[in-house]
């Protein structure tokens, strides 16, 4: 008799959350933009943590769904999350808050990290704090290798096309996005035909624990009203989005002209925005190859600079774009000031790298629905991922080169072709450090911003003991 009415009360739906204002959610989405450190997992562990543990305003299902979803999209995935669980929440005006939220604070800090860098960032103990944290960014890099390749590569098919992504981008010079398209329609074919070569996998899920049904949410089990497919409601959104965003562009070229540093930077991002599937590590790649080799907006170090900026920072990890695009302002300001210009190029970066996010949820968030259970998305995705890995462990090498060695020399056989390092200029305290790091997070389990400060700090010791400049 006990036993029937304990299993009876635990199996008694939760009371359901009272309902919530979008003013009230402007503050747990600030909470959760001011704790979304460490990259794409920790963010969607934190907002997993905040919305469905603690909050109960969506249920794990519901909460998986909509990552899967976002991760099918060009752009960060941690801010699109966030911006479809406020459009479910709130509507339109619910997603653009908890969307601008999520990138705010790290766009501010982004901001005056860059100030900070051209203004004071020859000064020897600036220059020591930029020396530690670059030396341990390859341990970062290599532990996002090391994190979506255990989650990704379960299978001899994804680990060929993982090694295939590597060899085609680092030694063939393969464009990203060319790999990735070519990725997503093996994996499209595979699961279309029923092979289970490229099966998806989890992502940031919760390890344990009592799982929130979605019953027991303030969203409930039911699709809102507006989810509801409506080809006005979401036209409208789309069309708003897409001129907030390619008006500026065009406008920037037609008065400035397509070899304006200003258009450069418009153009370029825009076109990182629709090709940027995988994640901020996996674009990286890409960007910081084009952004100094090609448009020469800034060194191998400035750019490990600047990911150790966003590293230490709230918010997306992509937001090292802005430091990117302020750096490459600053340097061709025309009849602007540099400070200016910078600031205008760092912010224009944001707005095109930010701005088409907020069209892939408004304009597919109804139709979401769609996509649940199709196996050959399923399969595209996973053969995506897979291949990001290779993107990646590429970043990580071209990082090591160029953050260990102070000179390198391009080598070619026909179309191979790759920066070598030049072994006589290995710099021994970056290994020193690096090395550290590695061990630090590896080995020790330290968490990444405790092992950034922690370099950081041995880098200013350094420099005041006079063995780095």
């Amino acid at each position: 008799m006990t036993g029937l009415s304990v299993d009876a009360a635990a199996a008694t739906p939760l009371p359901r959350p009272a309902p919530v204002t979008l003013g009230q959610a402007f503050w747990v989405w600030l909470r959760i933009a001011a704790l979304s450190f460490g990259g794409p997992a920790g963010q969607i562990a934190v907002m997993h943590r905040i919305l469905v543990e603690e909050k109960r305003w969506i249920g794990e299902q519901r909460f998986l769904h909509a990552l899967n979803y976002c991760m099918l999209l060009p752009g960060p995935e941690a801010q699109q999350l966030a911006t479809y669980i406020g459009w479910l929440l709130h509507r339109t005006k619910g997603g653009i808050v908890a969307g601008t939220l999520f990138v705010l604070p790290g766009m501010v800090s982004i901001m005056a990290l860059s100030w900070v860098y051209v203004l004071y960032g020859k000064l020897g103990f600036v220059s020591a704090l930029f020396f530690g944290l670059k030396a341990a960014v390859l341990a970062v890099v290599l532990q996002a290798v090391a994190r979506i390749g255990s989650r990704a590569l379960r299978s001899g098919a994804s680990r060929l096309l993982a090694a295939a992504a590597f060899v085609l981008i680092f030694f063939l010079g393969v464009p990203f996005p060319l790999l990735i398209l070519g990725a997503g329609l093996i994996g499209w074919w595979a699961g279309r035909s029923g092979s289970s070569a490229f099966k998806g996998g989890g992502h940031g899920g919760p390890k344990g624990g009592a799982v929130i049904a979605d019953a027991d949410t303030l969203l409930g089990e039911e699709l809102p009203a507006h989810a509801r497919a409506s080809w006005r409601e979401t036209s409208r959104a789309a069309l708003a989005c897409l001129a907030l965003w390619l008006i500026p562009v065009a406008a920037l070229i037609l008065l400035l002209g397509p070899s304006n540093v200003f258009s450069s930077i418009a153009i370029f991002f825009s076109k990182m925005a629709v090709a940027t599937f995988g994640g901020a590590y996996a674009v990286l790649a890409y960007v910081a190859q084009q952004a100094v080799d090609s448009y020469h907006w800034l060194s191998p170090g400035e750019m490990l600079d600047g990911l150790g900026m966003a590293e230490t920072t709230p918010g997306p990890l992509i937001m090292v774009l802005q430091f990117v695009g302020f750096l490459g302002a600053y340097r061709a300001p025309g009849m602007l000031s540099p400070l200016l210009a910078g600031t205008l190029g760092g912010l224009l970066a944001t707005w095109v790298t930010f701005l088409p996010c907020f069209l892939w949820i408004f304009l597919g968030a109804p139709y979401i629905e769609r996509l649940r259970g199709n196996a050959a998305v399923s399969g595209a995705l996973s053969a995506i991922t897979a291949a990001v890995v290779g993107v990646i462990l590429n970043l990580a090498i071209w990082f090591a080169i160029h953050t260990l060695f102070r000179q390198t020399v391009e080598i070619g056989i026909g179309p191979v072709r790759f920066d070598a390092p030049l072994f006589g200029s290995l710099d021994p305290w970056v290994l020193a450090l690096s090395a550290g790091a590695i061990a630090a997070i590896f080995l020790l389990r330290t968490g990444v911003i405790v092992t950034l400060a922690a370099t950081a700090g041995l880098g200013v010791i350094l420099h005041f003991a006079g063995l780095v400049g």
